[in-house]
């Protein structure tokens, strides 16, 4: 890829991202407070957090893998349940990651 190209695409996926912006800043109220969207606006963020995550831990390139990285997931989650510190969430996840590995 050239750099003219690459410089090309950058200033479009920008130009492309403010309009985007101000599409949804041009979005009347009436609709945005409709029930609907507004669960659908809470649950993007979430959906999209656990896509990347899960992409995180299940893949390596374009292949599927379990590792352990999915028992270190296992125990993140766990301890969300119970409601622990986000502290202890991620150094025990991490842990038990590296414990596997070895």
């Amino acid at each position: 890829m050239s750099d003219t190209v690459a410089w090309v695409t950058v200033l479009g996926a920008g130009i492309g991202c403010y309009l985007l912006k101000l599409a949804g800043l041009a979005v009347p109220p009436r609709v945005l407070d409709h029930p609907a969207v507004e669960r659908v606006a809470d649950l993007i963020p979430v959906a999209l957090l656990a896509a990347l995550v899960a992409v995180q831990v299940l893949s390596t390139g374009h292949e599927l893998v379990v590792d352990a990285r999915l028992a270190g997931l296992v125990v993140a989650v766990g301890l969300l349940l119970l409601r622990a510190p986000f502290l202890v969430v991620v150094v025990a996840a991490a842990l038990t990651a590296a414990l596997l590995r070895l």
